[in-house]
């Protein structure tokens, strides 16, 4: 049985062997009882995972076709495979788990919002994403590519930026190189006033990134406050720890 890749699903499938198990290679050095793939696709990684001892392990897919391939391939996913949305499914476990995978392209970012929803359930994240977006999410502050991610993603976690991944370890080829990054939750959370709070003014703040910050967040703050010095400076000028102090002050 083959199967067809769908351009709509983002698919890039990974065939490069030595990258699987570099990849197997930074999970092992967690330790952990339960383990959720997200995007399996043809198996590269998950013909490994499925090798873990005393691992409860489930994977999700969209694709339904790719479902009946992988069943065919390794029986032993028969009632570990959810036939869902990652973005509209319910959370897999009632334990904590940790998320790894071949991220589909085209909805990383999402991906990364939605296991933000779940952080106290996920210690570890492990996942392939365009290089680009995983720069992104690895970036600091005073930094192009530092953005609504960076800070989202780094209020709850550290990120390590591991390795490349060329074009060509992929069925098809990207356009793009790849990069894997692990996230790992922090012990204590950045203290801000609400989550919903934090995530608006950090939006709010990005998507006028060349504004200074009094004019891109005017609407969210009372004006007695809007005169803080720190007002003069633009989005990526702040750290994760401003943006957290900053929300106690909203309206």
């Amino acid at each position: 049985m083959q199967y067809v890749l769908k351009k709509s699903l983002g698919q890039h499938f990974l065939k490069d062997e030595n990258i699987s198990r570099k990849i197997i290679s930074a999970l092992q050095k967690h330790s952990f009882k339960r383990l959720l793939e997200i995007g399996p696709g043809a198996g590269a990684l998950t013909k490994y995972l499925l090798q873990l001892e005393n691992i409860d392990f489930k994977a999700i897919e969209l694709d339904e076709e790719k479902i009946d391939y992988l069943l065919l391939h390794y029986p032993s996913l028969k009632n570990k495979i959810i036939h869902a949305d990652f973005l509209k499914a319910e959370i897999p476990f009632d334990e904590e788990f940790i998320v790894i995978g071949n991220f589909p392209y085209n909805i990383s970012s999402q991906i990364l919002f939605k296991i933000l929803e779940w952080e106290e359930y996920v210690p570890v994240v492990i996942g392939m994403f365009q290089k680009e977006v995983a720069q992104r999410i690895a970036s600091i502050p005073n930094n192009k590519t530092y953005g609504i991610l960076s800070v989202l993603v780094q209020a709850f976690y550290s990120v390590e930026y591991l390795f490349d991944v060329a074009p060509s370890s992929f069925n098809p080829p990207p356009k793009v190189m790849s990069g894997i990054i692990e996230l790992k939750r922090k012990t204590e959370n950045v203290n801000v006033r609400s989550e919903k709070d934090f995530f608006l003014l950090v939006k709010t703040a990005f998507n006028q990134r060349r504004k200074k910050l009094r004019n891109a967040v005017r609407n969210l703050f009372d004006e007695n406050i809007l005169t803080d010095l720190i007002f003069d400076k633009r989005a990526e000028q702040l750290s994760v720890e401003d943006f957290a102090a900053l929300s106690f002050k909203m309206k």
